[in-house]
């Protein structure tokens, strides 16, 4: 992820914790990172995956206004340094039933189709996302058919 992206999820998902509510906080708060990461993927930050991200990031994760604002910062201000998604996808398995996978991965679609263009960057990390959180190849494929057509 990238580095400043990272440290803000680092923060807000360090903490153990035991409440329910706060545990789905933060697997949403990594669905966002993943989100932002497809944007970044093809290291070209267009406005329309930006929108897309906000749209998403409003309608399917439950993330505060204050979180909102602050994500979107990271993501415009972006500094690249790879690392593994794994603390990301592994909150995700623990926390995530296999239809809200299957959301993340179409959402994850609807950003990397917004400029009209799909890189193969954005595929790659879009399909190794999808394996690593177990959504089957047939998924993978009728949620790209479904936003590409849409």
């Amino acid at each position: 992820m990238l580095k400043s992206i990272k440290s803000f999820f680092e923060s807000h998902l360090a903490q153990e914790q035991e409440n329910p509510e706060d545990r789905l906080h933060q697997t949403n708060l990594a669905s966002a990172a993943l989100m932002i990461e497809v944007m970044n993927s093809d290291h070209q930050i267009d406005e329309r995956e930006f929108a897309a991200i906000l749209d998403a990031l409003q309608s399917s994760l439950d993330v505060t206004e204050e979180e909102l604002h602050e994500l979107a910062e990271l993501a415009k201000d972006q500094a690249h340094q790879a690392t593994s998604l794994y603390e990301f996808t592994r909150l995700i398995n623990d926390n995530f039933d296999y239809e809200k996978k299957c959301e993340l991965i179409q959402n994850m679609w609807k950003i990397a189709f917004s400029d009209d263009e799909l890189d193969k960057y954005e595929e790659h990390l879009i399909r190794r996302v999808a394996e690593l959180i177990y959504v089957s190849h047939s998924d993978f494929i009728r949620t790209k058919l479904a936003v590409r057509d849409s």
